[in-house]
Formats: C-alpha cells, sequence, structure tokens
C-alpha cells in the first residue's frame, strides 16, 4: 500500500501550491500531523471489522468537515473558528482537508481495494481503477465506470468500482498484517513500507524537491536586485 512517506511527499506538494504566504513550519507540521490521523483506523481493527480504509479513508467526514468550516466562516455573522483562530490558520484549515483527501484518501482509493469512500452513510468499498483512452478502431474508451443495460429488460446497472463491505475487506496494514480470520504461522511479519514502486519514490523525491525550493525562495531567490 502506499505508505505514509509517500502520502507526505504529496502533501508537500499541495503544501507549497495551496498555502502561498502561509506556508511555513508550522503549517507543514499541522498538514503533516492532519495527513497521519487517517492510519490510526488501522489501530481500530482489533475492535472492528474493516476499519482501516473505512473509519478515516472515506469521503463523507470530510466533506461534512467542509460544509461546517464553510458555513462557520463565510455564511454565518458571528464566526466561532474566526473568533479563536486568526485568518491564517482558517487558511491553513481549508489546505489541510484539501491534504486529507487528496494527499490521502484519495490515493489510497487507487490501490488495492480501494476505500469505503460513503461510510458511514454506505458500506461498500470502491477503488478507482481502469483507464481512458483513445481508439482509431474503438474511439473514446473508459473502463473507470462500467454501464451495462440489460437487453431483455431494458434495466442500467453502474459499476463505479464497488467491492465488498467492512465484514468482507481486509487491507493488510502493519497493526493488522493478514486477515485475523486466517490462520497464520507466527512469527507474522509486519511490514513498514516507504517506497515499493518507483513511482511512489519519485513522487517522495518530488514532494522534498517542492519544499527545498519553496525554502530557497523564502531566503530571497527570484528577488529583484
Amino acid at each position: 500500500m502506499p505508505s505514509t512517506v509517500v502520502h507526505a511527499g504529496f502533501a508537500l506538494l499541495l503544501a507549497a501550491g495551496l498555502l502561498g504566504a502561509y506556508y511555513d513550519r508550522r503549517a507543514l507540521a499541522v498538514l503533516l500531523v492532519v495527513l497521519v490521523l487517517p492510519e490510526a483506523d488501522s489501530f481500530l481493527g482489533v475492535v472492528m471489522e474493516g476499519a482501516h480504509r473505512t473509519v478515516g479513508h472515506n469521503f463523507v467526514l470530510p466533506g461534512v468537515g467542509a460544509l461546517a468550516l464553510y458555513y462557520d466562516t463565510r455564511v454565518r455573522e458571528r464566526s466561532l473558528v474566526r473568533e479563536r483562530l486568526s485568518p491564517r490558520w482558517v487558511a491553513v484549515a481549508w489546505v489541510a482537508l484539501f491534504v486529507h483527501v487528496f494527499a490521502h484518501v484519495a490515493i489510497d482509493w487507487t490501490h488495492l481495494d480501494g476505500v469505503n469512500a460513503l461510510w458511514p452513510l454506505r458500506d461498500r468499498f470502491f477503488q478507482l481503477d481502469g483507464q481512458i483512452l483513445y481508439s482509431t478502431a474503438d474511439g473514446v474508451v473508459q473502463t473507470f465506470v462500467d454501464v451495462r443495460i440489460d437487453p431483455e429488460t431494458g434495466s442500467r446497472t453502474v459499476d463505479a468500482g464497488a467491492g465488498g463491505t467492512s465484514e468482507s475487506v481486509h487491507v493488510d496494514n502493519p497493526v493488522q498484517p493478514r486477515d485475523p480470520d486466517l490462520d497464520v504461522a507466527e512469527p507474522v511479519d509486519r511490514r513498514f513500507p516507504v517506497a515499493n514502486s518507483g513511482w511512489r519514490l519519485y513522487l517522495i523525491g518530488l514532494g522534498l524537491f517542492a519544499l527545498g525550493a519553496r525554502r530557497l525562495q523564502g531566503d530571497g531567490v527570484g528577488d529583484d536586485p
């Protein structure tokens, strides 16, 4: 699975592009904490089946958080968040939501069994897998969403990569490296991945490059003489 280091590499890229003038060590520290939090659902696996990639890996909870933050800071006449936080930290909060969704949940959505995207509203794993291409023989082809029409009844079914439920899906992680229902001989091999493919190592390096580039810009590189 994509390691936390890989997620962090992508988070650094988002931070460099979205934080603007608020980019500093404190903001980065907050974003990295938010980035790691979803992995806490690994520890819930001992009390809840399929907790990993479910409790902390869905689009519903950050969606609710984004709506609440928008309502409080843009709709209400008196914002509770702005009274307690400066505009700087309101901006960091928005970036933290984007980092959580795009640098963590969305990346895991593309790997293994995907994520329990609509939990707790719906218990179903979804994986983003497929391709889009143009073929001289078949025209535009996309396989991310499969739409089928029954020729007899005319009913339409749409498959967007739906898989099993939290009761049937187990995604290996260092806390529970194997499905607890399987009889595995000890000692269990607990692996903590860093970069288990070339593109993941590249993403880590690219994130570190963006971090260094922003630091140099802050030191005055590119300023007019």
